[in-house]
């Protein structure tokens, strides 16, 4: 076993996520149950403050001097409007943290509020709202940033198992990667159970890349990515999948690409440093490649998006050339 699961931040990481990640799945089970409406987003924004606080409230007392850069920020729990959303997150956060009062939760969900500085954690809490809402893929991401480049990062997905298959209501997964440490997979269920080493595919072949491809077509440009795999000849069926759960597949072996190519309504969109750091450095760490759509590696130190960098491409590694030669040629 690899001396960075003894490391202050390695075992931090484990611990807030596996706690995070048991969270979320209690208010999915509590709350999700078949009279929900298609548009009924509470349980996901239960979950989402629930485990920022949590997770946020948890660095305080380990590192008090260290910054968090979350997705949320209570500012609008606050109103009398939310009272009682405020009420269930409270009551939520209780259940892992006793002495929580409804002021002490907006005070630790407001400790992600920050810009980030040169060394930073970055946290999504429950990444892939349509996939929590449908007992689907989702994932709770947390990383470690400094100086622009993720060194450690950790996903807990809970509805797949060894990383990588599909399981609803299964033991789940969490995933710990450190920069030069390689990446790793344990069983969600059994914190004292056997860690084992992710290792990406080694396919070079277009034809036969499998992609990863978002649930949530909103997300990225769905028919530049037809365009894409036709130009390239892939004949692989897409694997349509919500979330950082994609990055945990692929560096396990069961993907081969993750494209998050620009929204034609939103040409301008630039990625959330959370919605990308746990994942690439899991990616990376398995053998796998990640970069902006132009092939330049993710800059992580411009604030709270990735600023200087268009859209992502993730692969195994050997496909990386030619799915960047690809999208240069149709123009994305």
């Amino acid at each position: 076993m690899s001396p960075f699961f003894d490391t202050p931040a390695a075992r931090f990481a484990i611990e807030a996520v596996r706690e995070a990640s048991i969270l979320v799945r209690r208010v999915q089970r509590e709350m999700i149950g078949d009279a929900i409406t298609k548009d009924d987003k509470s349980p996901v924004t239960v979950a989402d403050f629930a485990a920022q606080a949590v997770v946020a409230h948890r660095l305080a007392a380990r590192f008090p001097d260290a910054v968090l850069v979350g997705e949320e920020s209570a500012g609008g729990l606050k109103d009398a409007a939310s009272r009682s959303t405020l009420e269930q997150i409270t009551r939520f956060v209780q259940t892992v943290e006793p002495s929580a009062t409804a002021e002490s939760v907006c005070d630790w969900i407001d400790r992600g509020s920050n810009e980030a500085p040169a060394t930073y954690w970055t946290l999504d809490p429950v990444d892939g709202t349509k996939g929590f809402l449908r007992h689907d893929q989702y994932a709770v991401a947390l990383a470690l940033v400094e100086n622009g480049k993720v060194v450690l990062g950790a996903l807990g997905c809970p509805e797949l198992e060894g990383g990588v298959r599909p399981a609803k209501g299964g033991a789940g997964s969490i995933l710990l990667a450190a920069r030069g440490e390689g990446a790793w997979v344990q069983s969600l269920a059994e914190p004292n159970g056997k860690w084992t080493r992710l290792t990406a595919s080694t396919s070079g072949d277009p034809a036969g890349a499998r992609l990863l491809r978002s649930v949530e077509k909103s997300h990225t440009d769905a028919d530049s990515i037809g365009d894409l795999a036709t130009k390239l000849g892939v004949r692989a069926d897409p694997v349509p999948m919500d979330s950082q759960a994609k990055y945990a597949v692929l560096a396990a072996g069961g993907g081969d690409v993750i494209l998050r190519l620009l929204s034609p309504s939103r040409p301008d969109y630039r990625e959330k440093v959370w919605d990308q750091a746990a994942g690439s450095i899991v990616v990376e760490e398995a053998g796998g490649r990640v970069s902006d759509l132009d092939g330049k590696p993710l800059d992580f130190s411009h604030g709270r998006t990735l600023a200087t960098n268009r859209g992502v491409l993730v692969t195994n590694g050997p496909l990386h050339e030619a799915f960047l030669a690809g999208l240069k040629a149709i123009g994305a």
